[in-house]
């Protein structure tokens, strides 16, 4: 491809050449300082954010390698957590614009979609039940969706069956309402981004809100409600920031008893941790992706989408 040198992970080395060396050169350590959707031998060269509509290439630069990640979506004033935004990456042809989406700002709002040239991704999901979109994860019981390479989404946890817990899948399903009896709401599946927890009330019980799922990018945690015992809300899942190799943490539930406490923390995103949720008002999600919390006033909102491009 005219203007780009591309690492070719299949080429054969020499007879008797080491593996090491035919594959990555000799000094290449695996999963120190990279991740499986970063391409090998390119430098990052540009960080789109949302709200950037305009891109640059030099002149006799063809291809550009893209990821892009859509928009997280809010939580909810139900105490639900937003599904995270889905994740794509590969070559696409040079191109001078883009869309990057926004998170859900409000209650119960949807992630925008990420795109440059044929690389897009959907936003997450909505707190009350919304699938995701093009990978993007389910919110509390909404299902998560297929990605843009046909990894099916996961299912939403069936509501009154089992632990309530969403399924795995590219966007996971949203947690569900568990079998009576429960302590704790049913978590968001896990994925590449994760999936909303579902708020829980219990009379008189200690609660937790349902997590967040984990993946690339978290889900937004489920608030506790009604209950006279200890209310804490559910963890913001955790992502992964692509750019550092490390953890990008989701937030905690904010905790306290009776009435006044239990919101859901935000879900990391590729790009920064999730807030915690205090009181009644949820964590917001990290930027890249993260889903908000829930929070029974004041609804966490989504982080942002984002966009790399390597070359």
């Amino acid at each position: 491809m005219q203007g780009v040198k591309m690492a070719n992970p299949s080429r054969r080395g020499s007879s008797g050449e080491p593996v090491r060396n035919s594959m990555q050169g000799g000094n290449y350590t695996p999963w120190s300082n990279t991740h499986f959707v970063l391409p090998y031998g390119l430098r990052l060269q540009q960080t789109k954010n949302a709200g950037d509509t305009s891109v640059t290439i030099p002149a006799g630069i063809t291809f550009v390698y893209a990821i892009a990640v859509g928009g997280g979506a809010a939580g909810s004033t139900a105490s639900n957590g937003g599904g995270a935004g889905g994740v794509a990456w590969g070559w696409t042809l040079a191109n001078s614009t883009c869309v990057v989406g926004t998170g859900g700002a409000t209650s119960n709002a949807a992630g925008g979609y990420t795109r440059y040239g044929n690389i897009i991704s959907g936003g997450g999901g909505t707190a009350n039940s919304g699938a995701g979109s093009l990978g993007g994860a389910g919110g509390a019981n909404g299902a998560g969706s297929i990605n843009y390479y046909g990894i099916p989404g996961g299912t939403a946890g069936v509501s009154g069956v089992g632990t309530g817990n969403g399924g795995n899948g590219a966007g996971g399903g949203g947690g569900n309402t568990p079998a009576t009896g429960g302590t704790a709401g049913g978590k968001g599946g896990d994925g590449i981004s994760g999936a909303g927890g579902i708020n829980f009330a219990n009379a008189s019980a200690n609660i937790v809100g349902g997590a967040g799922g984990n993946g690339l990018v978290g889900g937004g945690g489920g608030g506790a409600i009604t209950s006279t015992g200890t209310r804490t809300g559910g963890k913001g899942g955790d992502g992964f920031n692509i750019a550092t190799g490390t953890i990008a943490t989701g937030g905690a539930g904010g905790t306290g008893t009776g009435a006044g406490n239990g919101a859901g923390g935000g879900g990391g995103g590729v790009a920064g941790n999730g807030s915690n949720g205090s009181g009644l008002v949820g964590g917001a999600g990290g930027l890249g992706g993260g889903g908000g919390g829930g929070g029974a006033t004041t609804a966490g909102a989504g982080g942002a989408g984002i966009l790399y491009l390597f070359y």
